[in-house]
């Protein structure tokens, strides 16, 4: 009886040995994650390359966000960590532009002047033309303070949209709106809340056609879909798609659009691809958690993409949709 109960424990042992091993090169292999492209349909093949290769071009940052890629082939780009507003040059190597309290999403508006969401702040904020002050263009709604603006982004009339989450709501500070809204800001100054009703708001963007505003929601890792009506406003709110894979770490957060209208969404594991229609295309998986993206290069077919402390390239078959610059190029 005595051997046959030491027979059982060593068998219940080993098992549980096994399992926490099974655990634990688990944990390892998603540590050491490495770049690959997964398809989930042969569409995906049509957007990169099988043989592309994913280049850093960036590294020793704290955590990237918000990037902005200007036609001299450098990219703005935040640094949550170190609360810096930075240039990334091709060599490599960056320099500060200006310190600042959480920068996060950023973009540049009619008049190629660059607009940053400034979380510590609550503000939306515009720089002046020689990058050395801002001007708070957006911190209140109807007397009260606004979260901690998150993405932004230039829309097809003109104005600029973007979110308000409490994702980094300053600690002590209190939350003063009883939501977390996606706002307008028209260049008179006027700001109008089009969305209430999301958990976390993170990142948005305009198809290319401008019939439709996307906004992702971090909480429930959901996208959806507004229908976007000349005088800028939103109506018809519908789920888009979902984000809800636990195999990576990663939730929606940065998205852009490729002028084919392809979606392109932060997520576990890297980068999501998603159709017009709404179908997963394939994922672009990375080394390090993705946290946004936008294009770049002469013809827009480069993909520069923030992650943790790096900032990676990626070359794509198609080119990208950038609302500041696409009224340019259609003179």
């Amino acid at each position: 009886m005595l051997r046959s109960k030491m027979h059982r424990w060593r068998v219940v042992s080993l098992a549980v040995a096994l399992s926490c091993l099974a655990a634990a090169n688990l944990a390892a292999q998603r540590r050491q994650r490495s770049f690959s492209l997964e398809a989930d349909s042969p569409e995906f093949w049509s957007l990169v390359a099988k043989d592309a290769q994913l280049v850093t071009v960036g590294s020793g940052f704290g955590f990237t966000e918000g990037p902005i890629w200007e036609p001299g082939g450098t990219l703005i780009v935040s640094d949550e960590v170190t609360n810096e507003l930075c240039r990334l040059y091709p060599d490599g190597h960056h320099e500060t532009i200006m310190k600042l309290g959480d920068p996060d999403g950023n973009t540049l508006d009619q008049q190629r002047r660059v607009i940053v969401t400034a979380s510590v702040l609550r503000s939306l904020i515009r720089l002046s033309p020689d990058e050395k002050s801002y001007t708070v263009i957006a911190d209140r709604y109807q007397g009260m303070r606004l979260n901690s603006p998150n993405d932004v982004t230039l829309g097809p009339d003109g104005a600029l949209y973007f979110t308000d989450p409490t994702l980094d709501l300053v600690k002590g500070e209190k939350q003063e709106t009883p939501w977390k809204g996606v706002y307008r800001l028209a260049s008179d100054g006027t700001l109008t809340l089009l969305v209430r009703d999301l958990s976390q708001p993170n990142g948005l963007a305009f198809s290319p056609d401008g019939r439709y505003l996307f906004v992702d929601d971090t909480e429930r890792k959901e996208i959806w879909r507004y229908t976007f009506h000349k005088e800028g406003t939103v109506s018809d709110g519908v789920l888009f798609a979902e984000e809800k894979s636990t195999d990576a770490p990663g939730v929606p957060d940065g998205m852009k659009f490729d002028r084919k209208g392809n979606l392109y969404v932060t997520g576990p594991g890297g980068i999501w691809v998603w159709s017009p229609e709404g179908k997963r295309l394939g994922r672009i998986l990375l080394p390090t958690t993705a946290a946004n993206l936008t294009w770049g290069g002469e013809d827009r077919s480069t993909m520069w993409i923030t992650a943790g402390p790096k900032v990676y390239t990626l070359k794509m078959k198609v080119a990208g949709y950038l609302p500041y610059a696409e009224p340019k190029e259609k003179k």
